[in-house]
């Protein structure tokens, strides 16, 4: 056996048998991807045919088709795309001149980090949760890394949600005047870190008020009931005394009416009678006067009380349709006593009138004598004077 295998026909045979199998066996890893490889869109991006050095002729797939981007292969085999953009991106693979698979990668465009767009909001005295938005869209998958300290303490994790982008911090150092987040996004192409610095005690926002419930008082007019809950994420302690802001005026109105008070209820004792009114809640820490106001509760719209008159039910049998004629609800009208009563108010307007005219004209006759007289006067002693100087001296 020896002898057979060493044999010049038995050795053409294996040859031939491992050199037929090649290309089946590239066949079948032309789907693998060895890894993957970023590069900044817009710019130049050189693929490596593997890391064999070696100067021969290559051929490169995108996706397991010949046709590439803009392009250029250099002496080594690699792939040198030109201005890429985002039709570039795919699963890339060399193959040698019989179709042997050599090399194979995923390309995946996009930016470096930029720096983050932080806010935190503080909904209570052991709750913080900052949030941010990237000034630059990187299109490529990122992680971030947040803590945060207060000045002269070291750094706690801030717990982060990626999907949501924010961040948890419980327990924080409330009393301390500055706190200083700590944010770094990192992708494929680089990193970059942010910071933020803040005051908690003037973040500090409550929730809005809840289950608030605005009703009418029976038998009070003007008045109107509204009570409400402290929001589930504040404490219930002591401690930590919030204050209620309520508003309230006439559906249609422009101004709002204010009621302060640390308790629920409260009752309104100024409503519009017969009118809807608009009700709204809002909280704020009592003690920290540099704290901010909680949003408004969902508007409410409620009417005060109103009298229902109801027509007392009368014990006599109600006559058929057919023995009288078709009355209404409202009170009967007397058409002489109407038409009596109108006569006598024209009588009146017209006696009125005539008295007026009568008046006016009067005063207008005695204001002309008078000026008749006025000028009688005047005429006689103009005329004396002028028989006077006519007189020899």
């Amino acid at each position: 056996m020896p002898g057979l295998l060493s044999s010049p026909v038995c050795l053409t045979v294996i040859w031939f048998l491992s050199w037929s199998l090649r290309p089946s066996r590239a066949q079948i890893q032309t789907d693998e991807v060895s890894g993957v490889q970023y590069g900044r869109l817009g710019s130049n991006v050189t693929l490596a045919c593997g890391k064999s050095q070696t100067r021969i002729p290559v051929v490169w797939h995108l996706n397991q088709s010949s046709a590439l981007p803009w392009h250029k292969v250099t002496s080594d085999g690699s792939l040198v795309l030109l201005h890429t953009d985002h039709s570039a991106q795919g699963n890339y693979s060399c193959y040698d001149s019989q179709g042997l698979l050599l090399h194979s990668v995923k390309l995946r465009l996009g930016h470096p980090p930029g720096l983050l767009s932080i806010s935190c909001q503080v909904p209570n005295h052991t709750h913080v949760r900052c949030s941010w938005v990237d000034s630059v869209k990187t299109f490529l998958p990122a992680k971030y890394n947040a803590t945060l300290r207060g000045n002269g303490h070291e750094w706690r994790p801030c717990i982060v949600d990626i999907t949501r982008k924010h961040c948890d911090v419980y327990q924080p150092r409330y009393w301390v005047t500055i706190h200083t987040l700590r944010v770094t996004e990192t992708n494929g192409l680089g990193s970059e870190t942010t910071y933020g610095r803040f005051r908690l005690h003037e973040l500090l926002k409550p929730d809005p008020p809840e289950s608030v419930l605005v009703k009418e008082l029976e038998g009070y007019s003007k008045r109107l009931y509204v009570s409400w809950n402290s929001p589930s994420s504040w404490p219930l302690h002591d401690a930590f005394p919030l204050v209620f802001h309520i508003r309230y005026r006439p559906q249609g109105s422009m101004y709002w009416s204010e009621i302060y008070s640390d308790v629920s209820p409260v009752i309104i004792s100024d409503a519009l009678a017969g009118h809807l009114h608009q009700v709204q809640v809002r909280a704020r820490d009592e003690v920290n006067s540099d704290s901010q106001w909680s949003e408004w509760s969902p508007l409410l719209l409620v009417r005060p009380w109103e009298v229902h008159t109801t027509t007392e039910p009368t014990e006599e049998p109600l006559p058929d349709d057919d023995d009288y004629p078709e009355t209404s609800t409202a009170k009967t009208h007397k058409p002489e006593a109407e038409d009596e009563g109108n006569l006598g108010l024209v009588i009146l307007l017209v006696l009125f009138s005539v008295v007026i005219l009568t008046t006016v004209l009067s005063l207008i006759f005695v204001v002309w004598v008078r000026q008749r007289r006025r000028d009688h006067l005047a005429i006689q002693e103009l005329a004396s004077m002028v028989k006077m100087k006519s007189m020899p001296i």
